[in-house]
């Protein structure tokens, strides 16, 4: 009983990810939801009582990644090690979440009015830590002097692209649907890029 209810919880979320992602919050009915993950629209109201804490589940299902992928940054002093762990972290939530990636994006460009307080303050804390952690760089000589936030931001974009724009990737490259070693490839690249942009010792590649 109880995978039969995680399974049907997983469906409604994958369901109105991809609902969400095309429509918005506003836009989007709870009827259209249960019909694309194939489940009653009871089942919806069952699981998750309203649209906006289905919303709000959608919202944790990515978020929760991407608050693990900082994790490096409270557990390594090395910024070459980090930074490349972090960037290939969030490669991976653009690639296993890109349907909730683009609802979380939404929601940020559209002022955060969903976004839980309690969400939001995570993510604060998160940014502060690792804010304060490359700037401990800098300060020690092991890093060129760069903004730390606009460092944030640059991986942030740069990450989160492959999720929230793979329509356009998809017509440049000729491919419907990016393979691992397509991520692979994106991951080293961005780690080259940031770690000699930040003045950083590269190491080995883990990727392709």
């Amino acid at each position: 009983m109880a995978k039969i209810r995680e399974r049907n919880r997983e469906l409604i979320i994958q369901a109105a990810s991809e609902i969400f992602a095309a429509q918005g919050f506003a836009a989007t009915k709870t009827v259209d939801i249960a019909e694309q993950a194939g489940l009653p629209k009871a089942n919806v109201y069952y699981y998750f009582k309203s649209k906006k804490n289905l919303y709000r589940s959608v919202i944790e299902s990515v978020i929760e990644p991407l608050l693990q992928a900082a994790t490096p940054f409270y557990q390594d002093d090395d910024p070459a090690t980090v930074l490349e762990q972090y960037i290939r972290a969030k490669i991976r939530v653009s690639q296993q979440h890109p349907s909730a990636s683009k609802v979380f994006a939404s929601e940020i460009m559209h002022g955060a009015p969903h976004l839980p307080d309690d969400i939001a303050a995570q993510m604060m804390e998160q940014t502060r830590v690792s804010s304060h952690k490359i700037q401990s760089w800098i300060d020690r000589g092991l890093m060129d002097p760069v903004d730390p936030h606009h460092l944030l931001f640059t991986i942030w974009a740069s990450t989160q692209t492959y999720a929230d724009f793979d329509w356009q990737i998809s017509r440049v490259t000729g491919k419907d649907k990016m393979t691992q070693r397509d991520y692979d490839i994106a991951a080293d690249q961005l780690t080259r890029l940031i770690l000699k942009g930040c003045g950083v010792q590269a190491i080995q590649m883990s990727g392709a």
